[in-house]
Parts: C-alpha cells; sequence; structure tokens
C-alpha cells in the first residue's frame, strides 16, 4: 500500500510502501510522548525504506533521544533510533533506526493516506504513561508494561491482515 505523508505546513511530503498500514499499536514512552503524542501516545507504522521518496528534505532535522542512564549519576547513551521531524513547523513524521535500514517508521499522524482501521490496539510502555492518560479498555485493547515480543509485521501477519 502506498503510504503519502506531510508536515502540517506542507514544507516536508513523502511517500513509501507498506505491508503494515494498520495503526494498532500505541506507544506511551516519554520519547514518543513528548515528542509525537497528542493523546499521551504516538502511533507508528512501518514502511520499506527503500520505496521512501521525500520532498523538502532541506526542511527536515533529527533528535536522538538520550536513553535513561545506566548509573546514578551519568548521562544516559543516544538512542539509535533517529526521530525525523520538520525544521519548520515541528511535525513529528517518521523514526528510522540502523539497526533495521530496511524499515521506516512513520507516525499515523504524519500520513494523509486513509489508514484502515485496526480491528485491536496494541498499548506499550504504559508503566511510562502520563497520569491523565485515559486508555481504553476491554475486549481488543491489549496492555504491556514493555514492548511485547510481537513485531508489527508478525501482528499484521497473524490476523491476516498484509497488504501488497
Amino acid at each position: 500500500m502506498l503510504l503519502e505523508g506531510s508536515c502540517h505546513c506542507g514544507a516536508v511530503r513523502f511517500s513509501l510502501q507498506s505491508r503494515t498500514p494498520y495503526p494498532f499499536m500505541r506507544c506511551y514512552c516519554s520519547i514518543c510522548r513528548k515528542t509525537a503524542g497528542g493523546g499521551g501516545y504516538a502511533i507508528n507504522i512501518m514502511g520499506e525504506a527503500a520505496t521512501m521518496k521525500v520532498e523538502g528534505a532541506d526542511n527536515l532535522t533529527v533528535y536522538r533521544a538520550r536513553l535513561e542512564a545506566k548509573a546514578e549519576g551519568t548521562e544516559g547513551e543516544p538512542s539509535p533510533a533517529r526521530r525525523h521531524f520538520c525544521r519548520v513547523c515541528g511535525s513529528a513524521l517518521w523514526v528510522s533506526d540502523p539497526h533495521w535500514p530496511e524499515l521506516v517508521h512513520p507516525f499515523a499522524s504524519a500520513i494523509d493516506t486513509a489508514l484502515p482501521s485496526p480491528p485491536q490496539r496494541v498499548h506499550v510502555l504504559v508503566d511510562s504513561a502520563a497520569p491523565w492518560v485515559e486508555m481504553p479498555e476491554g475486549e481488543g485493547e491489549t496492555r504491556f508494561a514493555e514492548y511485547p515480543d510481537e513485531s508489527i509485521e508478525d501482528w499484521h501477519r497473524a490476523r491476516g491482515l498484509t497488504v501488497a
């Protein structure tokens, strides 16, 4: 499925192919919540890096968050993940990580293409959620304190939701 996205001001536009376009996973980590979350969380989907096309790349900036320090009194290491933003309007656009160079994880909030509605939702890093965030409960709502073992691609495949 071809996904097209943009920042709020239109200075950056991008497109890429995705076999896994269902925005099912809500991340409540402090990094996602503070840099991209509108509802106290961010939703990443997955795309193929080799297919990515970017217009307005000179308007991009990258943020690498500092991970939590392993020992008190020390500074945390920079995350390998690169969060791409529009330097004009600040819109969070996508995350890439050199550990998985074949993948790009656009924020669902930056996608202009109509995304399919997920039949279920997974809430991850819920222990990092802001106290004011109300998470849906009930059937079809699964919560994890950390990341689940099931990847974005595994989730789609297990439910027969991968697309061409």
